[in-house]
């Protein structure tokens, strides 16, 4: 049978095309960091407004140029995580003072 499936041995997590992927992998990681920062800081406390924004702004861009860059679906999966929880922080950091709340007069 010439579509026989077969097991895949790649071993990697998220490089399921059995090659290396640093560059995805690094921006997939911190776009959940910052997503989940951004995330995390919007909902406990509105006097975290900045971190909140400015995290989620820089998730949202290093999430948008991963995807632009990435390979495989599985990289594209955690990047979209990373981004909807980025932007949710995004716009809560927004709502409770923005980028510059407090600061420049």
């Amino acid at each position: 049978m010439a579509q026989a499936l077969r097991p895949n041995t790649a071993g990697g997590l998220f490089a399921t095309d059995g090659k290396p992927h640093p560059l995805q992998d690094a921006l997939l990681a911190v776009t959940l960091v910052l997503g989940i920062t951004s995330f995390i800081t919007a909902l406990v406390d509105e006097d975290l407004h900045l971190l909140s924004s400015w995290t989620g702004l820089v998730g949202i861009l290093t999430g948008a140029y991963g995807q632009w860059v990435s390979e495989t679906t599985r990289e594209r999966f955690g990047l979209i995580l990373g981004l909807g929880a980025a932007g949710v922080g995004f716009f809560l950091g927004m709502a409770h003072g923005g980028l510059f709340g407090g600061l420049i007069d």
